[in-house]
């Protein structure tokens, strides 16, 4: 690396320990800590300026089109790859950080792999990519990405045992239920602190509704992975599923009280913003009234809800103005979204034209009880869905809506597309309370 510094280098492993292990490390004052320290080591510290933005634009909570500051950064960024100094590695890491900052998140991707071609023991373009794979449902790529390097890796290596926690969530994505547990108890066996490896571990559960064994595990293994601040979250919020598919409503809202909604306010972080709105749409779902809880939610949102860098924030972003009752700003987020469809450039603006506007226009028509209107926006689209990003099980809230939507819709057509879809969730998940449940309202409505 282009430095003099060692002390900028002992920082910018510390950051990288920190991004790979979703855990903050207090003894260098956290991420915040490691990275003023390693700029003020060296302002000229060019993979210093990588990982800083780098994590700046992937935390999704801000974007170089409405920050002026943000977009300072990186530009000062892309200069600095003219220097003398500056080697072909670093030029190829400042290029990917800058693309994905103008929302060419795909070409920063390949950028990426382009590195781990020739370095494949560099475990920052490894993260990156991991990361904004999962950001564009891209999920044979997120697993695929990790096995092409792991040979070149062993247990010498610092971080080697993250490589697997990663293997295994992208295995799990591609429904290898099997090899992704396996994974993850290998990385879990290396360091049982892996919060990402727990998290891999917790949606194999989830898929395979194994609730009652889901619960155990994460119940027995909290002091673990609850330190570990930037995941513990998202952690809380798996538990909080498997009691929610049991119909244990009053115990999926202790933990959103507890823990989801507590850790939310307290990190500002999108990913748990979005585990707040989700956990109250699928509680509202099943009929519990939330409504209450909806407004912290809101607010927490709605200074996002046009910067349009993901659909998958988009759509939770939206359900935060209806549970909040907030139809005006619910009309202007999609407003924003039909200019951004119009006048914005990169990934995201595409998503948003085939899937996104159509997923928050959906939303939107079922708070208002247009239930046919749901039903024809989504069934078109409904296999396209994954391409907003996010993971199987936090998608799978829009096929309860959709199924929702049906089963309410005046379209008989529709009642019965909404048994069909009952079916096909119970023949994915066969131990599915929740997919019972769905099946005994619709037989209660609409009789055999």
């Amino acid at each position: 690396m282009s430095t003099a510094s060692d002390e900028a280098c002992k920082m910018f492993d510390a950051t990288l320990c920190q991004y790979v292990g979703w855990c903050e490390d207090d003894s260098v004052g956290g991420f915040e800590g490691s990275l003023e320290k390693m700029i003020a080591a060296d302002e000229n510290f060019v993979m210093g300026h990588v990982i800083k933005n780098g994590l700046d634009v992937l935390g999704t909570g801000t974007s170089s089109r409405f920050d002026k500051g943000l977009f300072d950064r990186m530009e000062h960024l892309k200069n600095m790859a003219n220097k003398p100094t500056v080697t072909p590695w670093e030029k190829q890491h400042i290029n990917a950080i800058y693309l994905w900052s103008k929302g060419n998140i795909a070409e920063a991707c390949s950028v990426w792999e382009s590195i781990l071609g020739e370095k494949p023991k560099d475990i920052l373009a490894l993260k990156f990519a991991h990361d904004s794979y999962f950001f564009l449902g891209l999920r044979p790529q997120m697993r695929d990405s990790v096995a092409r390097v792991l040979p070149y890796w062993d247990s010498s290596i610092p971080l080697y045992g993250y490589l697997h926690g990663m293997l295994a969530f992208g295995q799990e994505e591609t429904n290898l239920f099997d090899q992704a547990e396996k994974s993850a108890l290998k990385a879990l066996g290396i360091n049982k602190k892996d919060a990402w490896a727990t998290h891999a571990m917790a949606h194999v559960n989830e898929m395979l509704g194994r609730q009652n064994q889901g619960s155990t595990f994460l119940e027995t293994t909290e002091k673990d992975w609850s330190v570990c601040g930037m995941l513990a979250c998202h952690n809380y919020w798996h538990w909080a599923l498997y009691h929610i598919e049991k119909g244990q409503y009053e115990a999926a809202l202790d933990i959103y009280d507890r823990e989801v909604a507590v850790r939310a306010k307290n990190s500002g972080a999108m990913l748990d913003f979005v585990d707040k709105a989700s956990l109250l749409y699928r509680l509202q779902l099943e009929g519990i009234n939330v409504s209450e809880r909806w407004s912290s939610c809101f607010e927490e949102f709605k200074d996002h809800a046009t910067d349009h860098i993901l659909s998958f924030n988009d759509a939770h972003s939206m359900m935060s103005c209806l549970g909040a009752g907030q139809e005006e700003f619910s009309d202007k987020l999609l407003e924003s979204l039909q200019d951004f469809i119009e006048y914005g450039v990169g990934d995201n603006r595409s998503i948003s034209e085939h899937v996104g506007y159509k997923l928050c226009k959906a939303l939107k028509d079922y708070q208002e009880e247009e239930f046919a209107a749901v039903v024809d926006n989504l069934m078109p689209v409904r296999y396209d869905i994954y391409t907003i990003g996010g993971s199987n099980a936090q998608r799978d809230v829009f096929n309860l809506m959709l199924i929702s939507a049906a089963m309410k819709s005046p379209s008989n057509e529709h009642k019965n597309l909404a048994r069909s879809l009952i079916n096909e969730r119970k023949s994915l998940k066969e131990n599915a309370p929740m997919t019972d449940r769905l099946m005994a309202k619709w037989l209660s409505l609409h009789g055999e």
